[in-house]
């Protein structure tokens, strides 16, 4: 009888708040892709852009995760005054930033090219990571291609961090064979080079090439561990 007084008293006890129940601390920026590579079309004339997909994905995820976890958004490709400098930080963590998400990104227009590490260390100043926990999720079809170091960079924010994780999202990655504009990329080909972004602070990186690979991808990142389990089946990798 004991046991099944137990029961019944925890049912009808009040649920947690969804971060108290998932230990999701830690504020997240969200670093999208809207180089013009995301709107190219490939072989298939009929297929989905890139920014189409990726677009799919972020209407399916940032519903599940947004209530979890205050995420914010930056995004690099068009806009700046030359091809390299289109780095907007749409807003900073907010709590359920789902809706503002997938409208921002809805309206992004891709161009320029691919300033990851300045768009990282952009994201990571958002998150005052010098004194704050905080995660970085980068989401990039390609190489840094505006002449930036993101090795360097990760090994810097590792230094210089309280607490500070990035993973990277490599999403139908497109290889290029001119690493001029990318010192770092050598030794990273079929991938991307800010690889070396999560390798130095224990983030993960995840290669994807469908929408519901992302999908997982971008709940295994952003999510917390009930969201992970619950959506992909397994608890995230990443700390946060």
């Amino acid at each position: 009888m004991r046991a099944i007084a137990l029961c019944l008293a925890l049912a009808v006890l009040p649920g947690p708040t969804p971060q108290a129940a998932t230990g999701c601390a830690a504020d997240a920026m969200l670093v999208f892709d809207g180089s013009g590579s995301m709107a190219e079309v490939g072989h298939d004339p009929t297929a989905a852009t890139r920014i189409i997909e990726a677009r799919a994905a972020l209407r399916r995820v940032m519903p599940d995760v947004a209530p979890y976890r205050r995420i914010g958004l930056l995004s690099y490709g068009a806009g700046g005054s030359h091809p390299c400098s289109g780095i907007t930080r749409h807003f900073a963590p907010m709590p359920d930033a789902a809706a503002a998400v997938v409208v921002a990104v809805d309206a992004l227009m891709p161009g320029g090219l691919t300033p990851i590490a300045a768009s990282v260390a952009a994201a990571a100043e958002v998150l005052e990571y010098r004194t704050q926990p905080g995660i970085v999720v980068l989401v990039t079809d390609g190489n840094e291609t505006c002449g930036g170091t993101p090795c360097a960079l990760g090994a810097a924010l590792t230094a210089e961090a309280r607490d500070l994780t990035v993973h990277v999202i490599g999403f139908r990655v497109v290889h290029d064979p001119f690493s001029w504009n990318s010192p770092e990329a050598q030794g990273y080909d079929g991938q991307t080079v800010a690889k070396c972004l999560a390798d130095a602070t224990g983030g993960v990186f995840v290669s994807t090439e469908t929408v519901d690979e992302l999908v997982d991808a971008l709940r295994e990142t952003l999510g917390c561990p009930l969201i992970g389990e619950l959506g992909a089946g397994a608890p995230p990798r990443g700390r946060g």
